[in-house]
């Protein structure tokens, strides 16, 4: 069997669409908005393909990633040395829009300093309290972002959970109705 790219899905869909259009000019039959609608097969979005893609490249990344303990971008990050849209910041937490968006709202909210959080699975008693505070900067960037009243914080945590950089990140994701269950 083949392989067939999700462009030339796209393609051959949108072949059908033009053709379903002759035919309905053809037809001289005049349909209403919703009618024309149903009459047209579904297929996929740019943005469906492209959010399948992004996936993939996730799940690529977080099987290359390893935890060596190295400086993370996240770190250069903190130590300002890359740039980013900072959301909110205390000397303990910073919080930036991700550059990959997977919602309206999508912003990592890190310990400043890792102190071995390179995963949640690392975790110690000591690392109570940046935990809270973690979860405390969370929904405070919620109620900047104006979606308090409905957001996910997602944690990923090693290579089968996809997490990509090392270093303890929370996903605080917003903005559009959020579904259950997750990936």
């Amino acid at each position: 069997m083949a392989v067939t790219s999700s462009s030339t899905l796209l393609l051959r869909n949108l072949s059908t669409v033009g053709r379903i259009a002759q035919s309905v000019r053809a037809n001289s039959r005049i349909f209403s908005t919703g009618e024309m609608i149903r009459a047209l097969p579904r297929i996929a979005s740019p943005r469906s393909i492209s959010s399948t893609r992004a996936a993939h490249n996730e799940e690529a990344a977080a099987k290359a990633a390893s935890d060596t303990g190295a400086p993370t971008i996240f770190d250069k990050i903190v130590a300002k040395e890359i740039p980013s849209d900072i959301v909110y910041e205390d000397e303990n937490v910073l919080a930036f829009r991700d550059i990959n968006p997977q919602a309206p709202v999508h912003v990592l909210v890190i310990p400043k300093l890792r102190d071995g959080l390179t995963t949640l699975g690392k975790a110690e008693p000591r690392h109570t309290e940046v935990l809270g505070q973690l979860l405390h900067a969370s929904k405070i960037v919620a109620e900047k972002e104006g979606i308090v009243d409905g957001f996910r914080v997602v944690i990923n945590n090693g290579a089968e959970g996809c997490q990509s950089v090392y270093h303890l990140h929370l996903h605080v994701l917003g903005g559009r109705q959020m579904k259950w269950p997750p990936g």
